[in-house]
């Protein structure tokens, strides 16, 4: 495992973290003794960024960590987030308060290492959301601060109010959208980007193929990109992840990492697993070089425009800051 600094912080994370929301019903059933295997063979393997909210699972999730966290808060860096839950958003101070004591006390600890606004609320002026989030560092409650799925302008507003140490959204071969403003605001300002859902939510690995084999509860079923009007266009775009792959005796999950890692921006990506096999090749993508030619292969074939299908359904695209 590698380890890095968390921008703006004296907090030291791995370089690959835990995604949470997969430990969910999200993408199916979960069994919970299951998943607490996971999340401890993880940290046995040296990953200590672990990422969770109170939106996954409504509060579920945090119950699930704090089990976790029971037994191993010395080994582990934990981030959770607040203010959107079931579509809606909310970042009036007031809740900011209100969510962070719900959240300490489902995790059955005393302070939060990374606090994120999950969503901006474009009705609550940042720097009054920020500036609650502020007090609660001052209060010793939250150790740094993050935001999720915001807006260039918006990041700037909110480090002149406090410094932010993450920004986190959805980044993958197939999701590049942070490349052309956001990734250059954060490299400006210092600020981790971290990368979630950095294997397109199972499709970069290859063992999607037929949305029909998909879950009745899967939310994948929802997505445009999974859809049957998209499938095959994206497929054959991972093909060329598949060939690469063969080319190094590598999963195709394990190129889809390298590749983040070979970039020049400060990103961690946070894939989730059910599987501890899977976790431990995850890790393993930490060793794998790619070479500029494979990289600059990957660049072309998933550039922006060769993607079809939204990344997520509308009602979800609604609630992201666009500034």
């Amino acid at each position: 495992m590698r380890y890095q600094k968390l921008g703006n912080s004296d907090i030291e994370i791995s370089a690959l973290g835990f995604g949470g929301n997969v430990l969910t019903d999200f993408f199916g059933p979960v069994d919970d003794a299951e998943s607490l295997k996971t999340l401890n063979h993880a940290v046995d393997l040296g990953m200590t960024f672990m990422d969770t909210s109170n939106s996954y699972g409504s509060g579920l999730n945090e119950e699930l960590f704090a089990r976790l966290v029971a037994e191993r808060r010395d080994d582990i860096v934990l981030s959770t987030k607040f203010g959107y839950f079931e579509g809606n958003v909310c970042g009036t101070p007031e809740h900011v308060a209100e969510a962070c004591e719900a959240s300490l006390k489902r995790l059955g600890i005393d302070i939060i290492d990374l606090y994120y606004q999950h969503r901006v609320d474009p009705d609550v002026p940042i720097e009054d959301t920020i500036g609650a989030m502020k007090d609660l560092v001052a209060a010793g409650k939250v150790r740094s601060l993050g935001l999720s799925e915001a807006a260039p302008e918006t990041i700037r507003r909110a480090h002149a109010v406090h410094p932010i140490s993450a920004l986190q959204t959805e980044y993958s071969l197939w999701a590049r959208f942070a490349e052309a403003e956001i990734l250059p605001v954060c490299q400006e300002l210092g600020i981790t980007y971290v990368g979630y859902s950095p294997m397109g939510r199972g499709f970069l690995t290859g063992a999607f193929t037929d949305p029909k084999t998909l879950g009745e509860s899967d939310r994948r079923r929802g997505m445009p990109r999974f859809a049957e009007e998209n499938l095959d266009h994206n497929l054959q775009l991972v093909q060329t992840v598949q060939e690469i792959a063969a080319g190094k005796g590598a999963g195709m999950g394990q190129i889809a990492l390298a590749w983040i890692f070979a970039s020049p921006f400060d990103i961690v990506p946070i894939p989730g697993t059910r599987n501890t096999h899977h976790l431990e090749d995850n890790i393993k993508a930490l060793d794998i070089e790619l070479t500029p030619a494979e990289i600059a292969l990957l660049d072309e074939t998933f550039a922006i425009e060769n993607i079809q299908g939204a990344r997520q359904p509308e009602h979800v695209l609604s609630t992201v800051d666009n500034g």
